[in-house]
């Protein structure tokens, strides 16, 4: 985690302001909102993980790379591109859970999901993409029939390379620009993920100053976020999808995405409520162990939050998940990347206790309006040509293929026994 170790970084590149310090931790999140743009359409041409593979080696060259980085222009460079590579896993994320599990089964699997970084070694190398599945096993019987006429339903005959490039890496940006529920969740994510990196940035202002804490030891508050956030997923999985299932029954009805809704309501105050209890306890400086309950608190409240907006999105979507995430994704990174250049001056100006007064205070308000629009018409604005008339537009814009003719041999490839 690199918010502890600012003040040593901008010693050691002698950084001319809190701008340029604050720049170092908030430029790999710009990349974060950069990446989704290219990484969620290609794995939608190419599968899941070879796009994965590659973007994890991207991260893995530059952000080692970082480490021998003599100014801070290059310091600065090296973080964005680790930062493209980084982007993966949150850009594919929602893909993936939208291949593998049904509606009734992804908050848990969104839950488990955060916790990825843990498995990735294991299960890394399983595609789940359905379109790449099919296309793999096309190639397959091709090749044992000697049969050229077999395709999937997601081939597109008539397109070529560029032509696929060109409308599968506009799709998120289409995405973002004219669908209305991304537009909503990832206003609605990004603020709470911009207060997520503000409180990074204080961070170093509360321990080290205010509490006169050594850099080693006032690193150790870190963990408070990490037991919320471990907490609320272990809470949220389970209990989203069990108010997604007693929806089901209630209104008899075989699911829909804002069966996710709900429970966004009493999430709502969390976070807000232990930012100001964060914000307060430092402004007084109580027992260290007081803005850190307040810290964890609102950690939790983040992570129920988003796994409900995250679910609803995904639901909604689903065979677009990945670009879908992507583009809402664009929002929330940027929140990320900008909240932190203006924390020194807001807590400046204001004060810890009366800056994250303000700040929970419009979280509240937002984290109220968003759910209560998508909980009234949420259906209605799915409903709209928005993204039926999406979907329609870009229904054969997977991957390149040989031309191949249209023949009823493509319906036998997704019946066909894999043994």
């Amino acid at each position: 985690m690199l918010a502890p170790a600012l003040p040593a970084l901008a010693a050691e590149f002698r950084t001319s302001s809190d701008l340029e310090t604050y720049l170092i931790m908030s430029i790999f999140l710009l990349a974060y909102a950069v990446g989704p743009f290219i990484l969620a359409p290609l794995s939608e041409m190419y599968g899941r993980v070879v796009v994965l593979q590659a973007a994890n080696m991207v991260f893995l060259i530059f952000n080692t790379v970082c480490g021998f980085s003599q100014t801070k222009t290059q310091i600065l460079a090296f973080r964005f591109l680790s930062g493209l590579g980084g982007a993966a896993p949150q850009a594919l994320g929602g893909g993936v859970l939208s291949d593998c599990w049904r509606a009734e089964e992804r908050g848990a699997a969104t839950a488990i999901y955060s916790l990825a970084p843990f498995l990735g070694p294991a299960v890394g190398p399983i595609e789940t993409y359905r379109p790449k599945i099919l296309a793999n096993k096309a190639k397959r019987l091709r090749k044992e029939t000697g049969n050229r006429d077999l395709h999937t339903e997601f081939d597109s005959p008539d397109s070529s390379l560029a032509r696929l490039l060109t409308k599968n890496l506009a799709r998120p940006f289409i995405m973002l620009l004219t669908q209305p529920t991304i537009q909503l969740t990832g206003l609605y994510r990004a603020y709470l993920y911009g207060l997520m990196y503000l409180v990074l940035a204080s961070f170093p202002m509360v321990w080290e100053k205010q509490y006169r804490q050594e850099p080693g030891r006032a690193s150790l508050n870190y963990v408070s976020l990490g037991v919320g956030f471990v907490i609320g997923l272990q809470i949220s999985g389970p209990l989203i999808d069990k108010v997604y299932k007693s929806l089901q029954m209630r209104y008899d009805h075989p699911g829909k995405p804002e069966f996710r809704v709900p429970l966004m309501f009493p999430t709502a105050l969390i976070a807000p409520a232990g930012l100001l209890l964060y914000g307060i306890s430092a402004h007084f400086q109580t027992h260290w162990i007081v803005p850190n309950i307040g810290a964890a608190i609102f950690a939790l409240g983040l992570i129920l939050s988003f796994q409900c907006a995250q679910t609803y999105v995904i639901d909604a979507y689903e065979t677009y998940a990945a670009s879908a995430t992507g583009a809402a994704a664009f929002i929330r990174t940027m929140a990320g990347f900008s909240f932190p250049l203006f924390a020194p001056s807001l807590y400046e100006a204001l004060g810890i206790a009366w800056g994250n007064a303000v700040l929970a205070g419009v979280a509240s308000v937002i984290c109220i309006a968003a759910p209560t629009v998508l909980w009234k018409y949420g259906e209605r604005i799915r409903a709209r040509i928005y993204l039926e008339q999406f979907k329609r537009d870009q229904a054969h814009c997977f991957m390149p293929t040989s031309p191949l003719e249209h023949d009823p041999a493509r319906d036998s490839i997704a019946s066909h026994d894999d043994q």
